[in-house]
């Protein structure tokens, strides 16, 4: 990713609304669908500047992967410990067959050989163990936020379903998320094409809106997982190891 993108994370993960919902979702989407054992041993690939790692932290013991020098010192300093530094898709240095969860959140868009880095990533699995990715949806998506964040691609149901699929790994669930603000996403998005302000910079709207923005995105946690939810911005897939 560009260097911008990593500072506004840095400065952004504890207080945008899109953090903090995505947090709350994957939270409890891992809570009802995952049955992990106490003290599970927990890995987040691409834990950027560690703003998952306390949730993820509830559900057993979390070890990181960062390639980014810079992200890879914040999460260290608020995991305690070091963090990983291992390329998909050797993920060299990291033990097979050891964990009973692994997520890549917003990570396996970013790979060239997608099929590559999901066959390595169920090598590190525990037999019956869980992987729950999330991934940016709708090709003709595209934008500038995506040329920023060095995506190589965004994914239909379809190429995601078939990605787990020629994988080692079972697929358990697959579905939409960040679904009720998809209508106002589009129009941002094509507004911003329109006035060629197509820049991909996030930033932190103003306080009442951002608290509303994350209340919004917030209310599919009790939905995600459970019913199936319309096209969203996202897609989360959960798949078991063998």
């Amino acid at each position: 990713m560009e260097r911008v993108v990593y500072q506004q994370m840095a400065e952004l993960d504890d207080r945008h609304w899109w953090y903090r919902a995505r947090r709350e979702i994957l939270s409890d989407l891992i809570r009802r669908e995952t049955r992990l054992p106490a003290g599970a041993k927990i890995l987040e690939i691409g834990c950027g500047t560690g703003h998952n790692l306390a949730m993820l932290g509830q559900f057993g013991h979390v070890d990181g992967i960062e390639l980014d020098d810079e992200a890879r010192a914040l999460s260290e300093e608020r995991l305690g410990r070091k963090v990983m530094n291992a390329r998909l898709p050797e993920l060299a240095g990291v033990p097979d067959t050891h964990y009973d969860l692994i997520g890549a959140f917003d990570v396996i868009e970013h790979i060239d050989d997608d099929g590559g880095a999901v066959a390595a990533i169920a090598t590190k699995l525990k037999p019956g163990g869980k992987f729950i990715m999330a991934v940016p949806a709708h090709q003709w998506m595209w934008s500038a936020h995506d040329v920023a964040n060095h995506h190589k691609r965004r994914y239909s149901r379809r190429t995601l379903r078939n990605l787990i699929e020629k994988s080692p790994l079972k697929l358990d669930k697959l579905g939409y998320f960040n679904s009720l603000l998809f209508p106002l996403a589009i129009a941002e998005r094509t507004a911003s094409k329109l006035r060629g302000k197509d820049n991909g910079d996030v930033r932190l709207p103003p306080a009442p809106l951002n608290a509303a923005l994350r209340t919004i995105f917030a209310t599919e946690r009790y939905l995600v997982g459970c019913l199936p939810l319309p096209p969203g911005l996202s897609l989360f897939a959960i798949a078991s190891a063998t």
